[in-house]
């Protein structure tokens, strides 16, 4: 087996060199959770704020359902996906089972909860602090939605940002639902849990340094969201 440095320096060739295979895993990650985040705030974002902003009858049962389906298996929702989409599933003539577009469903079932859950925490808390203010001057439902997600957009981009992270990193319930075929389902998960265990260190290396570099990345923009809010309020 090579040693540590060596793999490290072919690893980091092939991303310099922007090998063929590399970049099409990596723009195939990229396309999957991008699409899967931006249904899962499409659909997250509005009812998290509805949640957070009125009172309803059941109103609790429904927060304590969303944050526990935080913490939902990504295995188990794979395994969900996969009976819905195989062929003796509901969905089984649509032939979506190991295409980028069950990975996408998957990932948009793990993510949508993740994203309601804060939308909901920021939205009551903003919803406390500007009651008063609404009431007073009449604003309607829509209205006040609308003000309340304006105004707490620099978070919701923390949220949208947090969910990207929590969906780039999946990989129990898209290899369950992608299968992993080469040039067709192959993301930088599934591909590194694969190739360390046939031995492709280089590759497997390689996929690690940019899904870190990823996180990083994710990571440094939440903060720059975060201190950008902070400059806003105050200024």
């Amino acid at each position: 087996m090579q040693d540590f440095g060596t793999t490290l320096a072919e690893a980091i060739g092939l991303i310099l060199l922007a090998d063929g295979d590399l970049i099409e895993i990596i723009t195939l990650s990229l396309r999957v959770t991008l699409s899967a985040v931006i249904i899962a705030c499409a659909i997250g974002l509005p009812f998290g704020a509805l949640v957070g902003a009125f009172r309803f009858p059941g109103r609790a049962v429904v927060t304590v359902f969303l944050n526990a389906l935080m913490g939902l298996p990504p295995v188990v929702v794979g395994l969900v996906v996969y009976l819905m989409l195989s062929a003796a599933g509901p969905l089984g003539p649509l032939r979506l089972l190991y295409t980028p577009t069950a990975m996408i469903i998957a990932q948009t079932i793990l993510v949508t909860p993740i994203v309601a859950a804060l939308t909901r925490q920021v939205i009551e808390d903003l919803q406390t602090e500007y009651s008063e203010q609404f009431a007073s001057l009449g604003v309607g439902p829509l209205d006040r939605i609308a003000a309340l997600l304006w105004d707490a957009r620099y978070s919701l981009l923390t949220v949208a940002l947090a969910g990207f992270g929590r969906a780039v990193a999946e990989v129990g319930a898209v290899i369950i639902v992608g299968g992993n075929i080469n040039h067709v389902t192959r993301v930088m998960t599934t591909t590194i849990a694969l190739e360390t265990s046939k031995g492709n260190l280089e590759l497997a290396l390689a996929l690690g340094v940019v899904l870190l570099a990823i996180a990083v990345i994710v990571n440094a923009a939440v903060m720059a969201l975060r201190a950008s809010a902070v400059r806003s309020a105050y200024a």
